[in-house]
C-alpha cells in the first residue's frame, strides 16, 4: 500500500506539473510510470516535486484521497469509459471557474498592495520634506539666538516705557492722593457708599498698576515697592473705613431693607465689584506671580461671617429672664425666639431676596444661619441643669413647635422653606439624654408626690369629723382623685412630646401605683392595729375604714382607666 501511495503521489505531482513546466516536460514525466524508472532521479523538476511530496499537509492528502474516490466512482464500469471526455470537460470548466475567482482575488490583493506602496512612497517623500523644513527651522533658530540677545536693550526700553505709560495714566491720581482720600472719607461719612467705593477703586488701581510695573522691572527692589506702598498708605485705611460702614449696614440689614433697601443694594454692588477684582488679581497672580497688597479682600465671605454673628447675637439676646426671676423663663425665651425667627425669615423672603443676586441664594443662606444658631443655643440649654417641666418645654419646642405651622411650616415661608428638608435641631443622642433625665426626675417626683398625698390622707383618718361622701352617699377621701389627676397630667405632658414617651410615662405610673398600693395597705393595717389597741380611737374609725375600702375600688377603676389611655 505504501508503494501504491507513492505512485499515486508521483502521478498527481506529474499531472500537476503540466501547468507549471509545459506540455513537453509533462510528456517526459508521464513516461515515468514506475518508481523504479531509472530516469526519475535524473529529472530536476521531478526531484523537486518528489521532495515537495514529503511535506504535503494533511489536508492535501485528504483532498487527493477524495478526488481518487470520486474518479473511481465515475469509472466503475467499462461503459463509463465512453464518458471520460465529458467528465474531463466538466471538470475543466469547474477548474477554470475556480482559477478565475482565484485570479480575481489575487488581482484585488495586488491592487491593494500597489495602493499601499504608493501611499508609503508619498509618506516617505513627505517625511523627507519635513526633515528639510525642520533643518531650516533649526538653522534659523540658531541664527536668531544672537539676534534675541541683541534685543535685550530694546526689551528693557519697552519695560521702562510701560512703567512710564502707567505712571502717566495714573498721574492725576498720584498727585491727588491726599485730596481724593479726604473726599472719599467725606462720602463715606455722608453714606454715599457707591461714590466712595469708586474713588477707592481708582486709588487702588493706580497703586496696584505702579507696583506691578515695578515688579516687572525689578521684583527684588523692595525699596521702591515700599516707597509706593508708603505713598498710598492711606488707601488701606480708607478701605478699612469703608468696610466698617458696609458691615454696619449688613448687621442692620433686616431694619435697613424695610426703611431704605437701596442702601443694602449699594452694599451688595460694592461687594460684587470687589469679588470681580479679587478674581482678576488672582488670575494675574497665577500668570506673573504678583499679587497686590490686601488682596484678595474676600468681602463676600466676610459679609456672611457678619450675618452669622448677627443671627447668633439675635438668638442669644432673646433671653430676658432667669429661673430665679420667673419659673416660666424658658417658655418665654423659646416663644420670643419663635417670633423673632419667623419675622426675620418673612422679611428675608419678601424684601431682602430682591436686594441680592440670585446666585447668593440669600433665603437658603439665612435659613441655614438661623438653623445653626438655634441648634447651638438649644444645645447650650440642654447642657444646663433643667427641671422636669423645663425639659418638657424644650423637647416640645424642638420636636413639635419648630416644624409646625407656627414657625418653619408657616404658610408665608412656603414653598421655599420645606420643613421636611430641615435637619434636627438636637441630635438623637442629646434628645435621649434629655428624655432619660426627664424620666429619672419624674420618677423621683411621682414617688414624692405619692408619699405626700398618703401622709395627708393619713391625717384625715384620725379626725373626729366623718369623711366626705360622693354623689351616691358612699364614704371616700380625696386620695384617689389626687393620685389619678397627677398621673393624668403627666401623661398629657408626655403626649405633647411623643407617643413613645407617653408609653414610658404610663408604664412608670402603673409601676409606681403598684408600689403605692403596697404602702397604702401597710398603712391601713397599722391603722387597724392601733385601733384595736384602743377601740375608742379614732372616733370615726369605721367610717374611714369604709372610705378606705371604697378608695381601693376607685384605685382599681383608675388603673383600668390608665390602661385604656395607654391603648388609645
Amino acid at each position: 500500500s505504501s508503494d501504491l501511495s507513492q505512485k499515486r503521489g508521483i502521478l498527481w505531482t506529474v499531472s500537476d506539473s503540466s501547468h507549471i513546466f509545459g506540455a513537453e516536460q509533462t510528456r517526459l514525466a508521464l513516461s515515468c510510470r514506475s518508481e523504479v524508472n531509472p530516469l526519475l532521479p535524473s529529472i530536476p523538476f521531478l526531484r523537486f516535486h518528489t521532495v515537495r511530496l514529503h511535506f504535503m499537509e494533511e489536508t492535501d492528502w485528504e483532498a487527493m484521497a477524495t478526488a481518487v474516490q470520486r474518479v473511481a466512482g465515475m469509472l466503475q464500469q467499462p461503459s463509463q469509459l465512453d464518458k471520460v471526455e465529458q467528465y474531463r470537460r466538466r471538470e475543466a470548466r469547474k477548474k477554470a471557474s475556480v482559477e478565475a475567482r482565484l485570479k480575481a482575488a489575487i488581482q484585488s490583493q495586488l491592487d491593494g498592495v500597489r495602493t499601499g506602496l504608493s501611499q508609503l512612497h508619498n509618506a516617505l517623500n513627505d517625511v523627507k520634506d519635513i526633515q528639510g523644513s525642520l533643518a531650516d527651522v533649526s538653522k534659523d533658530w540658531r541664527q536668531s539666538i544672537n539676534t534675541i540677545e541683541s534685543l535685550k536693550d530694546v526689551k528693557d526700553a519697552v519695560v521702562q516705557h510701560s512703567q512710564l505709560a502707567a505712571a502717566v495714566e495714573n498721574l492725576k491720581n498720584i498727585f491727588s492722593v491726599p485730596e481724593i482720600v479726604s473726599e472719599t472719607n467725606e462720602l463715606i461719612t455722608q453714606g454715599q457708599l457707591l461714590q466712595a467705593h469708586r474713588k477707592l477703586m481708582d486709588l487702588e488701581c493706580s497703586r496696584d498698576d505702579l507696583m506691578y510695573e515695578q515688579y516687572r522691572m525689578d521684583s527684588k527692589n523692595s525699596r521702591d515697592m515700599k516707597l509706593i506702598q508708603d505713598y498710598f498708605g492711606q488707601v488701606k485705611d480708607l478701605s478699612d473705613s469703608l468696610s466698617k460702614q458696609l458691615w454696619m449696614v449688613v448687621q442692620r440689614s433686616s431694619v435697613t431693607v424695610r426703611r431704605d433697601p437701596t442702601i443694602l443694594v449699594s452694599v451688595v454692588r460694592i461687594i460684587e465689584r470687589e469679588e470681580k477684582i479679587d478674581r482678576r488679581m488672582l488670575d494675574r497672580n497665577k500668570q506673573t506671580g504678583f499679587i497686590p497688597q490686601n488682596r484678595p479682600k474676600k468681602w463676600k465671605e466676610k459679609m456672611f461671617d457678619v450675618l452669622q454673628k448677627t443671627v447668633t447675637n439675635r438668638i442669644e439676646g432673646t433671653q430676658a429672664e432667669t429661673r430665679e426671676s420667673n419659673k416660666m423663663w424658658l417658655v418665654r425665651h423659646l416663644e420670643i425666639i419663635r417670633r423673632y425667627v419667623l419675622d426675620d425669615l418673612q422679611i428675608v423672603k419678601n424684601l431682602m431676596v430682591q436686594c441680592f443676586p440670585p446666585h447668593y441664594e440669600i433665603l437658603k443662606k439665612f435659613l441655614g444661619l438661623y438653623h445653626e444658631a438655634l441648634s447651638a443655643r438649644l444645645q447650650e440649654l440642654a447642657s444646663e441643669d433643667l427641671e422636669a417641666n423645663e425639659i418638657v418645654s424644650l423637647l416640645t419646642w424642638v420636636l413639635n413647635t419648630y416644624q409646625s405651622p407656627e414657625m418653619m411650616g408657616h404658610i408665608d415661608l412656603a414653598p421655599e422653606v420645606n420643613v421636611k428638608t430641615l435637619q434636627p435641631l438636637l441630635s438623637s443622642e442629646v434628645v435621649d439624654l434629655l428624655l432619660n433625665k426627664y424620666m429619672s426626675t419624674l420618677t423621683s417626683n411621682i414617688i414624692g408626690w405619692l408619699r405626700k398625698a398618703l401622709e395627708t390622707d393619713k391625717k384625715d383618718w384620725v379626725k373626729t369629723a366623718e369623711p366626705e361622701a360622693d354623689q351616691d352617699g358612699y364614704y371616700q377621701t380625696t386620695l384617689p382623685a389626687i393620685v389619678f389627676q397627677m398621673f393624668e397630667q403627666n401623661l398629657q405632658v408626655a403626649t405633647q412630646i411623643s407617643e413613645d414617651l407617653k408609653k414610658k410615662v404610663l408604664l412608670l405610673c402603673l409601676q409606681q401605683m403598684g408600689s403605692f398600693l403596697s404602702r397604702y395597705k401597710e398603712e391601713v393595717q397599722f391603722y387597724k392595729e392601733e385601733h384595736l389597741k384602743n377601740r375608742q380611737l379614732p372616733t370615726c374609725y369605721v367610717q374611714y375604714m369604709i372610705a378606705i375600702i371604697n378608695n381601693c375600688q376607685t384605685f382599681r377603676e383608675s388603673v383600668v382607666s390608665l390602661k385604656k389611655i395607654g391603648r388609645a
